[in-house]
């Protein structure tokens, strides 16, 4: 073989370079494409059927009344009682009405083709007493079945009502979306061969075929034929010492930037900051959390176990403290698939992609949910400490099943601490005798409670019948956190009013069967947004634009609100601004949008259901007087979304509003302006809520004084770009130097600050 070139048996290595990396490059793309054409159908298909879900949610809500009257008279009357009112339209296949034992009342015409399917659903329906959606073929038909149960006044059902649409035209439009992607993709793909080919030849292959002969001619002496500076990659490498030149000088001057930046974190915390303060404050104790709502969930989608993050300020401030911190996170495990995810002990190692503490859960039946999370502490201390008009109701089995919780936390955190020292930080309304529970056993261990939401005048809490057992358990915490002032000022009336304590106002202290607990206010915040990985660049501007075209908002100028579906978040007081707006500037129509992303939150208490169907029909009701064919005044999007979507929704709004009733402190206000790194933004917030204090920049308003609402988003957006840039840069240094991490770190050392007993010694216990 000496002499002889060695044939390699692949053809595309006898092909040119250009033509190599086109083919590669295109069929790259071209999958790429394709993964992401398929994606976005499917999306799209999907959010056709969330459509198509609220769309028979409607129909069935508006029915609910005939059929329920209906269902009290003889199958005869009942059917010519609701008449043609079962028959469909366009895409509605008709509607059917069942007796709750399953018997066929009426049906619209075309609905009687589908009873075999239709009888299993309501069947499966009745039986489990929910609500359920089904999409099913049969022969050419391509059907989606909503059975919604019509219940009697005292919840047990009478009947179903089942909605029937077709989705033949929804099938039609995915295979249609398809074909248009492929066509496109075709198209794209061999353009961008053709100018991969020869971009690359007129620029690598040519300019290499050059630089080779002139390396070849000065070989020969014969340089001066060619001079390298001709060519684009001679020119490069003849440039290279300009450039090294150029990145000392940015070496130079990164070291300025880094050192200007080292004098700016002086006053700023950090998680790698709030570690080694940690470590000191707990002087060889380990760190305990204690909340009812746990940071990570396992629900059951398809069988299988998904993980979620549930919403709510608690979860935003509390997981990076922890997450940078170390230790046990004690809360209760809800999830329909959290006992799959734990060890014998119910014990998690969390976030799950990258551990750093660990979440131990504890389980509660179904009854003892209801009476302690979503009857005690949601019907009663809930609407007690805001004053948001909702009556409190206060039952006793509820507070016994809240006494009962409450010990079994305690118990979970003790068994956590073990018999070394440690420092707990009990969390909120749910856990207010988890303090006095924990130091009854052990005195030793430094017990601080944080109260995330109001705290009521004395004259409104003594409305609670339990109220002086509910302050003796806060009580029994060596350290009592609220976000403002007033709060505590409220707290310490309300033990000045209701027990036998010793107050200390000139130090905020109150002394009950001498132990002493402190009162202080501790304003919480967030981390930014590059600490919790958010999207960034080109990856962001394609969420946002993804978002834009999904939910048709175009160039729209974008408002957005981002809450908890709750009575106190002030939601239709903010849509009815909205339409107030429209009426007093009507230039703005087609120009301004809403956008409201609501997490369903509490469903099992009616009053939380009933106000999902409210602000569905008020959105409903104001989309009607002002939408036009490509626009809607306000997008109301209900589901749990994830940081990514919420992220990307904060930076595509210049405006942000928060316009709660009353609120402890509300982080959304604080994480939108974390968003806006551009500063180019508007805060509209409620004067009610606990962060107007704190970010006085943004546009004070009182969410019931619908015409001043009104007023402030027309001034967000007519406000001039300088002023906006000076409000927001004034509002992020706030947040940036006051953050979550400063918020633990304040609490801790507070904590901390006092000397405790000793722990029990081997030989006590």
């Amino acid at each position: 073989m000496s002499g002889e070139a060695v044939m390699n048996p692949n053809p595309l290595f006898h092909l040119p370079n250009s033509i190599r990396m086109g083919l590669l490059i295109a069929v790259l793309v071209g999958l790429l494409i394709t993964a992401l054409a398929w994606i976005q159908v499917e999306r799209e298909r999907r959010a056709d059927l969330e459509e198509m879900d609220r769309r028979a949610y409607v129909i069935a809500h508006q029915m609910v009344y005939p059929v329920r009257a209906a269902l009290q008279l003889p199958d005869k009357e009942a059917v010519v009682a609701l008449g043609p009112a079962l028959d469909g339209y366009r895409r509605l296949t008709g509607l059917a009405v069942y007796q709750s034992d399953g018997h066929l009342i009426a049906a619209g015409k075309n609905v009687i083709d589908f009873a075999d399917i239709l009888q299993k659903i309501v069947a499966q329906s009745l039986k489990t007493s929910k609500d359920i959606i089904n999409t099913s073929r049969a022969a050419d038909a391509h059907i989606h079945v909503l059975a919604s149960l019509i219940r009697a006044p005292e919840g047990q059902p009478e009947g179903a009502l089942v909605v029937v649409h077709d989705l033949v035209q929804l099938d039609e439009r995915a295979n249609g979306r398809l074909v248009q992607f492929g066509l496109w993709i075709g198209l794209i793909t061999l353009s961008l061969l053709v100018l991969v080919v020869a971009s690359t030849w007129a620029f690598y292959d040519r300019s290499l075929d050059r630089l080779a002969e002139w390396m070849r001619q000065v070989r020969t002496g014969d340089a001066a034929k060619a001079p390298p500076v001709e060519l684009p990659i001679a020119r490069r490498l003849a440039n290279e010492s300009d450039r090294l030149a150029a990145s000392l000088r940015g070496a130079r001057l990164a070291q300025q930037t880094q050192a200007r930046a080292v004098m700016h974190a002086a006053n700023t915390w950090t998680r790698d900051r709030l570690r080694a303060h940690v470590v000191d404050c707990l002087r060889g104790g380990q760190l305990l959390a204690v909340s009812n709502r746990e940071p990570y969930m396992h629900a059951l989608r398809d069988g299988k176990p998904r993980l979620i993050v549930p919403a709510g300020g608690l979860i935003t401030a509390l997981d990076p403290v922890m997450q940078a911190c170390g230790g046990v996170w004690i809360a209760h495990g809800s999830g329909q698939a959290d006992w799959r995810m734990v060890d014998a002990k119910g014990r998690l190692a969390v976030p799950p992609d990258d551990p750093a503490y660990t979440l131990r859960r504890v389980w509660l039946s179904r009854e003892e949910e209801q009476g302690y999370y979503y009857g005690f502490a949601n019907e009663g201390l809930w609407p007690l400490c805001h004053l948001a008009h909702e009556r409190p109701l206060f039952r006793a089995s509820d507070w016994e099943h809240y006494v009962r919780a409450n010990r079994r936390f305690a118990e979970a955190t003790l068994e956590e601490a073990g018999s070394g020292p440690a420092v707990v930080l009990v969390q909120d309304y749910q856990m207010a005798l988890v303090p006095r529970f924990l130091k009854e056993a052990r005195p030793d261990l430094a017990v601080g409670i944080f109260w995330h939401i109001p705290w009521p005048n004395p004259e409104a809490f003594r409305i609670c019948p339990w109220g002086a057992d509910l302050l003796r358990g806060i009580l029994g915490a060596d350290l009592i956190g609220f976000h403002l002032q007033q709060h505590c000022n409220n707290f310490l009336d309300t033990v000045d009013r209701m027990i036998e304590a010793r107050l200390d106002w000139d130090h905020f202290t109150v002394e009950l069967h001498g132990h002493a607990s402190r009162v202080r206010p501790f304003p919480i915040s967030v981390e930014s947004w590059d600490e919790r990985h958010a999207l960034t660049g080109d990856a962001l501007a394609q969420k946002i634009a993804e978002f834009k075209e999904r939910y048709e908002l175009a160039d729209a100028r974008i408002a957005v609100g981002v809450d908890r579906i709750d009575y106190t978040k002030g939601l239709a007081e903010r849509f009815r601004a909205v339409a107030r707006f429209f009426e007093r500037y009507p230039q703005f129509r087609e120009q301004f949008t809403l956008v409201q992303l609501g997490a369903p939150s509490r469903t099992h208490i009616p009053r939380y259901r009933n106000y999902i169907n409210e602000l569905e029909a008020l959105a409903d009701e104001i989309n009607w007087r002002f939408q036009t064919e490509r626009w809607k005044p306000i997008r109301f999007l209900v589901g749990h979304y994830d940081t990514a979507t919420i992220h990307a929704f904060l930076c595509m709004a210049e405006i942000g509003i928060v316009s709660s009733l009353h609120d402890g402190m509300n982080l959304v206000a604080k994480e939108f302006v974390a968003a806006k790194t551009d500063q180019n933004g508007v805060l509209v917030l409620s004067e009610f809520a606990g962060a107007a204090r704190e970010l006085p920049d943004a546009l004070i308003v009182n969410p019931y004084d619908t015409e001043q609402f009104a007023e402030a988003i027309h001034r967000a957006l007519d406000m001039a770009p300088e002023e906006r840039r000076e409000r927001m840069a004034r509002m992020r240094r706030q947040v940036e130097e006051h953050n979550v991490y400063r918020w633990a770190a304040n609490f801790l050392a507070e904590l901390t600050a006092v000397p405790l007993p000793s722990p029990p010694t081997q030989e006590t216990v």
